[in-house]
């Protein structure tokens, strides 16, 4: 089973080269990694190049955010399966992606996610949150909750018929793309219980001066697929209170 990892970049010099190096020690063999830059203005490229030999796709070129790199990588991805790795963050250990595409092969999944820490971005050591995803429960997912998006992999065939990330949305498209994977009852979601990324604060989702623009994104999405916007982005925060508590 092939496994795809993309990871969009856009002026991370100081965090590409780690990310890189995690998904290249992975024991797992049959791995493509597909790098999509936004045209970097600072050495992020050189950094990404340095790896060129390993790396199966780099693409640097302008590009309108997040989505629309994640979006150009998802259609070179030749892979069974395909999971993201933002340029801030780091998988957990060197085993992840052999559990991963164990937990695929045993249980006939469509879709798998895992556990994730936020981490300072000072000291990737330092845990600031926990997340426990816990198993799938459709019920969560209309009460607001979602898994950590980049512990998440989904077979290319949901991919095919979910559909891309919609670009549209520059913070909360991953919330978009969950909510149609995960209200599809007709696909297999299995819950692999181990870490699978390290995360630093400070991202897109977690940058304080964003967040009210992932808040009217949310609430817009929910209203989308038919929820009650407020009450369910409320919700959504409620999940993430045993987070900081664990």
């Amino acid at each position: 089973m092939k496994i795809s990892i993309i990871t969009s970049c856009f002026n991370r010099e100081a965090t590409i080269g780690q990310a890189i190096e995690s998904v290249l020690a992975q024991d797992y063999p049959d791995v493509e990694y597909i790098v999509v830059d936004g045209a970097s203005r600072d050495r992020s490229l050189q950094v990404i190049e340095h790896y060129g030999n390993r790396i199966a796709r780099i693409v640097s070129e302008p590009d309108h955010g997040m989505y629309e790199a994640i979006n150009k990588g998802i259609r070179m991805a030749t892979g069974e399966v395909i999971g993201l790795l933002h340029s801030d963050d780091f998988l957990f250990d060197t085993h992840v992606l052999s559990d991963v595409a164990a937990c695929f092969e045993q249980t006939r999944a469509d879709v798998v996610y895992g556990n994730g820490l936020f981490v300072d971005a000072g000291n990737t050591n330092r845990v600031v949150r926990n997340w426990v995803s816990g198993p799938f429960r459709s019920w969560k997912v209309r009460c607001g909750w979602l898994p950590l998006h980049p512990t998440v992999y989904v077979r290319r065939e949901v991919m095919e018929r979910t559909g891309l990330y919609d670009e549209r949305y520059k913070i909360a498209a991953d919330t978009d793309f969950l909510l149609r994977c995960l209200l599809d009852t007709s696909w297999r979601v299995e819950y692999l219980d181990r870490y699978i990324v390290r995360m630093r604060m400070g991202g897109l989702s977690t940058d304080r001066a964003r967040r009210k623009q992932m808040w009217r994104e949310d609430v817009t999405i929910y209203r989308e697929h038919g929820f009650p916007g407020v009450l369910l982005k409320l919700m959504k925060m409620g999940w993430k209170v045993p987070q900081f508590l664990r």
